[in-house]
């Protein structure tokens, strides 16, 4: 307190404004009070509405899951994008969800997938867009590869693609093509693709070849001409001594195998 210079007591003025604004603190808490009251019923109702439909992200999970699940056998690393579902949906509240893909798709790429509601008395369906990559470790040609030319590992090189961008017929494992036959001229950084090579042959034409008639509890041998070239067990045609053309599966060692 402080003296006045005609003797009396002046109070502090924060004092004053102090008693002054615990009126108003106690009104906003009575209202804050009032609006977390009357919001309690609102809330409650909106849980239970929203139990009463379906959570979107249930949806999205089991898409993920279905795509998963089923592109494990397929060679590299798999990534999944789902596209977002409308947060807005309204579906009736299933237990069972059963994902599906549509008669000629496939999860390559960008597809749609269909997810159904599986219960008994509730019946549903909507489509989901998703983009599947698949990346993997794909054969390329690491130099110039001539007509004729029989692949080795040092003509080819593997990099890592995405292979839903890759046409069809490529290969991942070198084994596959180490040893076949360039059908024309190839360039480097080409992915090999199948068409590209054709297996070696193993009959010529114009060889003799051994021709031999395969039966049950017999074998007979002859000498021909073969009139095509073969890679083993493709078709080739041969010309035997007495003129006759005959048709049979091109074997190693300058055999031709006749079926009787």
């Amino acid at each position: 307190m402080i003296a006045s210079h005609n003797g009396n007591i002046c109070r502090p003025r924060q004092n004053f404004m102090m008693k002054k604004s615990q009126p108003i603190v106690a009104t906003k808490n009575l209202i804050t009070l009032l609006i977390i009251l009357l919001q309690a019923p609102l809330l409650a109702a909106n849980d239970e509405v929203s139990e009463q439909y379906q959570d979107i992200s249930l949806i999205r999970n089991s898409v993920e899951d279905f795509v998963y699940r089923n592109t494990s056998t397929l060679p590299g690393q798999v990534a999944v994008n789902v596209d977002k579902i409308d947060k807005y949906l309204t579906l009736p509240r299933c237990s069972e969800l059963q994902p599906s893909i549509p008669p000629g798709s496939r999860l390559w790429g960008k597809t749609s997938i269909v997810v159904r509601c599986n219960d008994r008395d509730i019946n549903w369906a909507i489509y989901v867009q998703a983009e599947i990559n698949v990346m993997a470790d794909v054969l390329h040609l690491a130099r110039p590869v001539s007509t004729g030319h029989a692949l080795t590992y040092e003509d080819i090189t593997l990099q890592n693609v995405n292979l839903t961008h890759m046409p069809d017929g490529i290969f991942t494992d070198p084994s596959q093509i180490v040893g076949k036959i360039a059908n024309n001229n190839l360039t480097v950084g080409q992915p090999i693709r199948q068409h590209m090579l054709r297996a070696p042959y193993v009959i010529q034409r114009g060889q003799k070849v051994n021709l031999v008639v395969k039966g049950r509890g017999f074998s007979i041998s002859s000498e021909g001409n073969a009139l095509t070239d073969a890679a083993e067990n493709q078709v080739v045609q041969v010309r035997n001594k007495s003129g006759r053309i005959m048709s049979g599966l091109a074997r190693t060692n300058s055999i031709v195998e006749i079926q009787p």
